[in-house]
């Protein structure tokens, strides 16, 4: 990080660091911020569809049907973000064994915490508002019994840390942020704002608070994922959501260079205004292609269910496979409380009318998926892709 690469006056301080290179103490939030045309443009537009999603949602029969798979894709999109290679069908899969006390897979353990974290802090919400100590538990819970456990999970961090491409050095880093002496203070300053309301509207404020705590960086790992986290809590909190069905994950791994880039140009641009475009554009598509997908998940359901209407125990199996759509028939047997050859029975009911297919090609052992629920699952992950914001005056985009 060099001096140049800032703007002058350079917004907040560029102060030595421990090592002795150059880090940025950011100014408080709020920055002063113009609502023009576009910016407003984009606000009502993100507005609108998330409001949209949050009707969807009271409406639905059993949202928790559609709430498990939802938080496992926002888990595993924002676990990619950061290079864990698990997939949405990994963790299924990963889900089932569990279920089965067999060995763990580490990039899906990972994934498996961000969906506890999430599960933890939505509760959490109910008696505790968003603060330091509630980031300091996500965190703790986030990195238990995985890679970067052993940093001090739960805790801000007491060394300078960087952000730079993998196998960078502090003295190449794209950006160092506050040093340990000084991380306090931006942490007050940051929760302070936090719990302003009725300054900004709810998504401008969001997309502040997340920006900031990507540059201040205050724990040792794993700051990606709890900033994405926060993102989904504070939309909970703020009653604009009433269930994490808002997946920003997918469009920021979509879109990850420009993500990158924005928040870097507002600590050396101070560029609110490119940085507020691109999350609130990510914020109208997420919320559109939620709104759809649960549609279509609705309809496939009540397809399933008219078939076999009369058969209580395949309805409670079909319910399960809209939670995980990969299952055995000791999955089954659970999910349907019944024995094992009646889950089985109903499995190969399922079969036999081509909503389940058997994955293995093993006579013992067989799990069996649900494709076209998976499918609906992973379309997202598949067609997200996002339109450039084109900034007047802005630099090209880098290829990195």
């Amino acid at each position: 990080m060099r001096k140049e690469d800032f703007v002058e006056p350079v917004l907040g301080e560029l102060v030595a660091s421990p090592q002795g290179v150059l880090a940025h103490v950011p100014p408080p939030l709020p920055p002063a911020l113009n609502f023009d045309a576009g910016l407003v443009r984009a606000l009502s537009g993100a507005d609108a569809r998330l409001s949209e999603l949050s009707g969807m949602a009271r409406q639905l029969p059993n949202p928790n049907l559609l709430i498990a798979p939802y938080m496992r894709q926002e888990a595993v999109l924002s676990s990619r973000i950061e290079g864990t290679q698990a997939s949405l069908s990994d963790l299924f899969e990963e889900e089932l064994r569990q279920a089965d006390t067999q060995p763990a897979n580490a990039d899906a353990t990972e994934v498996r915490n961000y969906v506890s974290a999430l599960e933890y802090g939505a509760a959490r919400l109910a008696e505790l508002p968003l603060s330091l100590r509630l980031v300091r538990e996500l965190h703790e819970r986030l990195m238990h019994g995985v890679r970067g456990g052993d940093r001090n999970p739960g805790q801000f961090r007491q060394h300078q840390n960087f952000i730079g491409v993998r196998g960078s050095r502090i003295e190449t880093a794209t950006f160092v942020p506050p040093p340990p002496d000084r991380l306090p203070a931006c942490l007050d300053a940051w929760e302070r704002f936090l719990h302003e309301r009725n300054e900004l509207p709810d998504l401008v404020q969001c997309a502040l608070m997340h920006a900031q705590f990507e540059t201040l960086h205050p724990f040792a790992d794993g700051n990606g994922r709890v900033g994405r986290l926060l993102v989904t809590l504070f939309l909970i909190e703020r009653e604009r959501l009433r269930q994490p069905l808002l997946y920003l994950s997918a469009y920021i791994e979509a879109n990850k260079a420009e993500y990158y880039e924005r928040l870097q140009r507002t600590r050396t641009h101070g560029d609110w205004r490119g940085w507020l475009r691109y999350f609130l554009m990510g914020v109208e598509i997420t919320a559109r292609m939620a709104a759809g997908q649960v549609t279509a998940l609705i309809d496939l359901r009540e397809r399933y269910r008219a078939r076999f209407h009369t058969q209580g125990g395949v309805l409670a199996l079909i319910d399960a496979l809209f939670r995980n759509p990969i299952t055995d028939a000791r999955q089954a047997a659970r999910a349907m409380n019944k024995s094992d050859p009646t889950a089985r029975a109903a499995i190969a009911a399922l079969v036999g009318a081509g909503w389940l297919h058997e994955a293995t090609g093993r006579q013992w052992g067989r799990w069996y998926v649900a494709h076209e629920v998976l499918d609906l699952l992973l379309k997202p992950d598949r067609d997200l892709r996002a339109p450039q914001i084109v900034e007047e005056g802005a630099p090209p985009r880098s290829a990195n």
